[in-house]
């Protein structure tokens, strides 16, 4: 991965994401892309409104205002905007203070590739084709789901996290998918002294815990982090000894034994939660902005579920 900006988190958010574009894309799907220009040109100088992710956005750049050091935080937009429809957007930036100087425009094609190129820790992003692309090539990425109802917590920037094939490779998850529970179960306490591979937001989660170290005590940290997995005991050991093992800190962790997340993200104010499955994903999004993985055996062909018959 390329990185030209050291030991800072680096969070790539699409134009869709950070800003409300559903008026331009409107014009977008109904009267073609001559006429979207034409409507962005028009509006360049209205503000657009803030988006699902622009109040992540606005806590992960208040990081870069603490006095302990230089700055830790380093927001990328990531468009499929030309440069010049994009300005729309750079202005909005501008106007409300987003301190987001670093952009690509890609002109109608998938921006997903810039991520690598900037050393991205995460991508997120509401085209799902976007999204798999940048799995595929190794990067943390979500599509962002908005939530049903917006609870503003605090200052404090607040991460969750699902596990197997989130943060956790998607092996066990397999097992539980072909083999059922009891199969599963057995599994996971026979290798519960076997630390699990990562997945593909453990390098974002190892970045995010990196910041929090910078912070010192967790006291006194603006981050926090949860783990809300459906696993339950005796299948809870292995992933206790798994973040052991990496040496990363979780503040949280919830094991559910499978009840809807929902409730429980909403008590623990989520900024953003991320999991693979789009069950759980619609449970959070009734009350948290959620990012979907598509990611791991419950997103293959054979699990996904099939379209109703009319």
């Amino acid at each position: 991965m390329a990185s030209g900006f050291g030991d800072k988190l680096v969070i790539a958010i699409s134009s869709r994401a950070l800003f409300n574009l559903d008026d331009s894309h409107r014009v977008y799907t109904e009267r073609g892309l001559e006429a979207y220009a034409q409507y962005q040109i028009e509006h360049e100088e209205e503000p657009l409104e803030p988006g699902d992710a622009f109040p992540m956005v606005k806590k992960l750049l208040s990081l870069n205002d603490s006095e302990q050091g230089d700055p830790r935080v380093e927001i990328i937009l990531l468009s499929r905007n030309s440069a010049d429809t994009g300005l729309r957007v750079f202005n909005s930036i501008e106007h409300y203070g987003l301190a987001i100087t670093r952009a690509a425009f890609c002109g109608g094609q998938s921006p997903y590739r810039y991520a690598s190129a900037f050393g991205c820790h995460l991508f997120l992003s509401t085209e799902a084709s976007d999204v798999r692309d940048a799995l595929d090539h190794g990067i943390a990425a979500a599509t962002l789901v908005a939530p049903k109802t917006r609870n503003y917590n605090d200052n404090e920037l607040r991460f969750a996290f699902d596990g197997d094939a989130v943060l956790f490779s998607d092996e066990a998850e397999q097992i539980f998918k072909r083999q059922g529970l009891t199969a599963f179960t057995q599994s996971e306490k026979a290798a519960a002294k076997t630390p699990l591979p990562g997945g593909p937001f453990k390098p974002f989660l190892d970045a995010l815990h990196k910041l929090q170290v910078e912070f010192g005590d967790a006291e006194n940290c603006p981050i926090r982090t949860a783990l809300v997995t459906a696993r339950s005991a005796p299948a809870h050991e292995r992933v206790i000894l798994t973040l052991r093992a990496w040496k990363i800190r979780i503040d949280e962790s919830l094991f559910l034994g499978g009840l809807p997340k929902g409730a429980f993200l909403k008590a623990y104010g989520a900024d953003v939660f991320f999991d693979d499955q789009e069950a759980h994903i619609e449970s959070a999004s009734e009350h948290v902005a959620s990012g979907h993985v598509p990611h791991g055996v419950a997103n293959s062909p054979e699990f996904k579920p099939k379209a109703k018959k009319n």
